[in-house]
């Protein structure tokens, strides 16, 4: 039927998925890298309705069409908005860094927690005891150390893709930063660059929150045994576990909680306690055990258990949200991390993974000093009656979100990236038509799709949307389980990608904010309800690559939508599939189960199909 899936992106869009690194020194490399360039006008407003063409009717898209036409004329606002945008990008390092960083991030107002924070579920772990949870602790914190000495000798090897390097600057956003509660507007700080740049991390456990330095006064990181007897200290000192579970308050909504905090940091000892945990190097949170989850469910459990910690009952208040990095270490060998979206997207999160999963496979050469550790600090707080409603505040709310909040978490082990390459296609590719396939056979229509794709090869580069519905994507779908159409072929000579639509998001929200910042009326086409629809993503997708055999998760963007995070190992796919219970259409369950069937019925269609055809 369809010879299909070889998607050639342009080089802008393509994910590192295989990168050569390199030794470098950071600022040297980041200068001789381009810049981000903006777009033609045209290009991307031809683009942007071909995009559109599968997603809105036709009446709307005429309508569309003439709000282009006219936006687009000659000495028309397109063409003044489009200049200013160019000018920006000459005097700036990056034309959209700082917007997207704040539109993205810092603006939006709901709780980073499931809305925003990804979490990474790393393969389970059987401890026997106590000492084997804080053993494994010792060693992960002792990795991280191991990756971030790298990044402050600006040794960390540049990353290469297709010969081309790509920016690094998102690892030197990483560590010792942290994201500040704002009441209409939140802010990250970094504090890597301070004069005297943070030597500690905090733990948490119990809800109790503990200052650990981890450089002896030389300079030199402790040991793994060192790290091991230190947390032996902390978490002696934090066996009670009626303390008030302070860190849920970075669960709530961000007005709500930069309220709150303007009322905690009052307080001197609040204040100290919090700029702690803020300039701390990361933080690990040694969890309670989480509810006994059957072996088909426990990755999901362990998936949900990253994103919000289980609820106020259970972890969900041994955690600092706000903060870049949280390690998560369970008692029961549930591991993994969850980390703040601001200041860095999934692949250098992973990168860093990958570093220290294969440290901690190291036997320790290292002799450790036998000179006495100071006892590491608690961190306190001074509860008044108004932040203790504020707790029970976030607690309730936190409730509400995992009741909420739907996660499957699954293996497809019938194959891996192994197949779509022996059929010379993108993996990703292959993944994101089935995708396509399994939403379009619940839910009987296709709908937008986001699909994240790296601009790393640009100085200071974020990301950009793939679009995976197309014209094309939407001709395949309706005909892969209709008879009367089964006789359709693709070429795939003829076709560059058959559900690609690329780069046109950004610039058209580069334009859109042009036009705010000159205080100019909007543009009709950013009121128009085409737009609206494009970016009303019921599809939230990602594919994070890892050495690691692991998966990262994250929540939909929209309420009636599902978020779907994919890692492609060798020979099988981790998946993470979410949804909301309070939506009735959809369940994350039913949407991994449809994306087997999809991945399976397009192996097999591929298989019967001549190879002429292809």
């Amino acid at each position: 039927m369809l010879g299909i899936l070889a998607r050639t992106m342009p080089s802008c869009l393509v994910k590192p998925v295989s990168v050569t690194r390199i030794a470098g020194r950071y600022l040297a490399h980041q200068e001789g890298l381009p810049k981000l360039p903006v777009p033609p006008l045209q290009q991307t407003c031809e683009r942007y309705l071909a995009a559109l063409t599968p997603i809105v009717d036709p009446e709307e898209l005429n309508h569309t069409r003439k709000l282009l036409e006219e936006f687009q004329k000659p000495g028309g606002v397109g063409e003044r908005l489009q200049k200013g945008l160019e000018q920006r990008g000459k005097k700036m390092e990056n034309w959209l860094s700082d917007w997207w960083l704040q539109t993205a991030y810092l603006d939006y107002r709901m709780p980073v927690v499931v809305h925003s924070s990804p979490g990474v579920v790393l393969p389970r772990m059987e401890f026997s005891d106590r000492q084997g949870q804080m053993r494994y602790a010792a060693k992960l914190i002792a990795g991280v150390l191991d990756f971030k000495s790298m990044i402050d000798n600006e040794t960390l090897p540049v990353e290469y893709l297709g010969g081309k390097p790509l920016c690094m600057n998102q690892y030197y956003q990483v560590l010792s930063s942290c994201r500040i509660p704002g009441t209409k507007r939140d802010t990250v700080v970094n504090y890597t660059l301070d004069k005297r740049p943070p030597t500690h991390i905090t733990v948490v456990h119990n809800f109790q929150f503990f200052v650990l330095d981890v450089y002896n006064s030389d300079g030199t990181p402790l040991t793994v045994d060192q790290i091991y007897i230190q947390l032996e200290k902390i978490w002696n000192s934090s066996l009670q576990t009626n303390k008030e579970p302070i860190g849920i308050l970075t669960s709530n909504h961000r007005n709500s909680w930069g309220k709150a905090y303007d009322n905690l940091i009052k307080d001197k000892t609040n204040q100290e306690s919090v700029r702690a945990i803020q300039k701390s190097i990361f933080t690990v949170c040694l969890d309670a055990p989480m509810p006994h989850a059957s072996d088909d469910m426990y990755r999901t459990r362990a998936g949900v258990q990253m994103l919000h910690g289980g609820g106020s009952r259970w972890n969900s208040g041994n955690r600092w949200f706000d903060k870049t990095l949280q390690f998560i270490i369970g008692e029961d060998g549930t591991c993994g991390l969850i980390y703040e979206h601001a200041p860095a997207e999934g692949p250098p999160i992973v990168s860093l993974i990958d570093h220290v999963v294969e440290y901690m496979k190291k036997s320790e050469m290292v002799r450790t000093p036998m000179v006495p550790l100071r006892m590491p600090q608690k961190l306190h707080f001074n509860i008044t009656p108004e932040i203790k409603m504020d707790i029970e505040e976030a607690k309730q709310n936190m409730n509400i979100m995992v009741h909420d909040f739907d996660m499957k978490v699954s293996v497809f082990s019938h194959f891996g990236k192994d197949f779509p390459k022996s059929q010379k296609m993108s993996p990703d590719a292959f993944i994101q038509m089935a995708l396509q396939l399994a939403y379009y056979r619940i839910h009987k229509r296709c709908c937008p799709t986001y699909e994240s794709a790296s601009l790393r090869m640009f100085r200071l580069g974020r990301t950009d949307t793939i679009r995976s519905t197309s014209i094309d994507s939407d001709k395949f779908v309706k005909a892969m389980d209709d008879p009367a159409k089964h006789v359709l072929v693709i070429d795939l000579h003829q076709i560059n990608s058959i559900f690609f639509i690329p780069c046109v998001d950004v610039h058209l929200l580069g334009l859109k904010l042009q036009a705010i910042e000159d205080l100019a009326a909007l543009p009709e086409i950013f009121m128009d309800t085409s737009y609206a629809v494009a970016l009303h993503f019921n599809l939230s997708t990602s594919q994070v690559p890892a050495k690691t055999n692991c998966v990262m998760c994250f929540g939909p963007v929209v309420s009636d939508g599902y978020g779907v995070c994919y890692n492609p190992m060798d020979t099988h796919i981790n998946f993470a599939v979410s949804a909301f219970n309070s939506c009735q259409d959809t369940n994350a369950a039913r949407l991994a189960q449809a994306l087997e069937d999809a991945l399976l019925d397009i192996k097999t269609l591929l298989e019967q199909t001549p190879k002429a055809k292809l």
